[in-house]
């Protein structure tokens, strides 16, 4: 199984750059597994405690659910993969079952910020957007699909969001096997990957 990591900060297109690389290839030999998927649990908290909770921080993420489901997949077994709400800021009741696959793509804002997770992967990419762009791709995400107001979002943004960026998210372009600069549709770094990959599954 080759396991190829996908970083970078929010609104970066890291989902366009996962989309791009999952359409060239055959549907049953590819799969991903979002890290949004593994905020830890926060059933215990009231729904004014979790709006406080620092999502952008690596504490927020489950990396040892995370670890232990790629290691399951990595040894031929399918995982339960948990459903996040970003409008509850909770887990549903609701899991994915994930089976294993020749690749297996993770994505997410902090998943080289772990040390145990970033060994696990065979590829490390990193996706690069100017910090305005994401600004605005963010506001429109945040407004459109998951209820928040714009005071909301730019508080967020100025609180958390750019604080965490500079502190966990960028720093692992260093860990990066490729960069993609992501302010345009970046052909040539993707046509890169997928040769890459098709020479390891074929």
């Amino acid at each position: 199984m080759l396991i190829i990591g996908i970083g970078g900060g929010t609104g970066c297109g890291k989902t366009t750059v996962v989309n791009q690389i999952v359409n060239e290839l055959p549907e049953d030999e590819v799969g991903v597994i979002s890290q949004d998927s593994y905020y830890k649990d926060t059933s215990h908290l009231s729904y004014e405690e979790r709006t406080k909770i620092n999502f952008d921080h690596p504490r927020a993420i489950d990396f040892d659910l995370l670890k232990e489901h790629l290691k399951q997949l990595k040894d031929g077994e399918p995982v339960h993969q948990p459903v996040y709400s970003f409008v509850k800021h909770n887990r549903t009741k609701d899991t994915i079952i994930t089976h294993p696959r020749k690749v297996m793509i993770v994505e997410g804002i902090l998943i080289m910020s772990h040390p145990e997770i970033r060994e696990m992967f065979d590829i490390k990419i990193f996706v690069h957007a100017d910090s305005d762009e994401r600004l605005i791709r963010r506001i429109k995400r945040d407004i459109t699909e998951r209820g928040r107001d714009i005071e909301e979002v730019l508080s967020r943004y100025q609180t958390t969001l750019k604080p965490m960026h500079e502190q966990f998210i960028e720093p692992m372009k260093e860990y990066a096997d490729i960069i993609i600069p992501n302010n345009k549709y970046n052909t040539v770094a993707v046509d890169i990957v997928r040769t890459i990959i098709n020479e390891r599954i074929s």
